[in-house]
């Protein structure tokens, strides 16, 4: 019974390090590009994939886990080396262009209405609440 167990979560273990080292490539990348919550999404998928791996130990494989753990250490240093680097160099992203502004039309005179407050019914035991329609 053990055997069948490994042999499905085995591929299961390997998969889940696939998917952690793709998703350590992908926090280096964004810690290149100082995108913060670009790499938080990616360590947040790694730990998935860091627990799928996990299940490859039970058939005492505990190579995908190892894999998967070694990744991101190399990764988020491999990324803060080169964003280091960049920085250095005074390489800088280029800002985005602002949007063109949507052109003002002129509103008619029933749209500038104030809004009419009501108080609220003395009936309810409650403090009074305006309300506005």
């Amino acid at each position: 019974m053990a055997s069948d167990l490994a042999a499905v979560l085995v591929p299961i273990g390997w998969a889940g390090a696939v998917i952690a080292v793709l998703c350590a490539i992908v926090a280096a990348v964004a810690i290149v590009r100082g995108a913060g919550g670009l790499v938080g999404g990616a360590v947040g998928v790694w730990i998935v994939g860091a627990l799928l791996s996990v299940t490859a130990s039970f058939g005492q494989q505990w190579i995908p886990l190892i894999v998967a753990c070694a990744s991101l250490a190399a990764m988020l240093v491999i990324g803060a080396v080169v964003r280091g680097f960049v920085t250095a160099a005074g390489v800088e992203r280029t800002p985005r262009t602002a949007p063109e502004a949507l052109p003002v039309t002129q509103t008619s005179a029933l749209a500038k209405t104030n809004p009419v407050v009501k108080a609220a019914s003395k009936a309810t035991p409650t403090a009074p609440v305006a309300v506005i329609s």
